[in-house]
């Protein structure tokens, strides 16, 4: 499997969004979630994009089908649980996820369309989900294009890491750091890692503390 997407807790609006601009990074489209009770600013590659996320309707993310997500938890201002998801897409013939999953099926959906969410999760690792119908942006049709050129020269991920202070012990956790594009690490306190072009540029740009994040290019 390949990393789809990357999400990141945000404030209302996702005014970090802003920095990331003034980094050379073109945003594409946002949207919501109804029925999931988030919104969304993005910033689309090659081959994944990264979400900045909040909540834009408290009742709808504590809903009885949203719940178990622990959206209501992650994206929380200010909390305690983890503020970071990934998302999976296949990575050849595979049609499910390598990790036990629950399916969720919000209405902003297409009418049969499935999320794999990784089961039995703990709120302090990243919401680990997947989607088995996946398309890098590269290859999205054409009502769905998005920026994929950026000032800052970058192209696709090749690389994530996450730092978490605790250890990510699920069954979830441990499939997507096997054999991926993604390592997990612990240390003090939450960090996303990005890599762009395995680096080439020699560049990085440290988001904090706006943003856990961290931009290798």
């Amino acid at each position: 499997m390949r990393i789809d997407h990357l999400f990141i807790r945000a404030r209302a609006g996702a005014p970090e969004a802003e920095l990331l601009r003034s980094l050379g990074l073109s945003e594409g489209a946002g949207n919501r979630h109804p029925g999931q009770g988030t919104e969304n600013r993005r910033f689309f590659f090659h081959d994944a994009f990264l979400e900045l996320l909040w909540i834009a309707d408290a009742d709808e993310v504590r809903n009885a089908q949203t719940r178990p997500t622990l959206l209501a938890e992650r994206l929380a201002d200010g909390g305690p649980a983890c503020p970071f998801g990934v998302c999976f897409r296949p990575d050849g013939d595979e049609a499910d996820a390598p990790f036990p999953c629950r399916d969720y099926a919000p209405p902003y959906l297409p009418t049969g369309m499935r999320i794999g969410i990784g089961a039995d999760v703990p709120a302090s690792e990243p919401m680990w989900f997947f989607l088995s119908k996946g398309v890098a942006p590269a290859f999205y049709p054409e009502g769905r294009r998005q920026p994929l050129d950026h000032a800052a020269g970058v192209n696709a991920v090749t690389s994530v890491t996450l730092t978490l202070p605790s250890p990510a012990l699920s069954a979830p956790a441990q499939a997507a750091s096997a054999g991926t594009q993604l390592t997990l690490l612990e240390g003090d306190a939450y960090l996303m890692e990005i890599w762009f072009d395995h680096g080439a540029q020699g560049q990085v740009r440290d988001c904090r503390p706006t943003l856990p994040l961290v931009l290798h290019y």
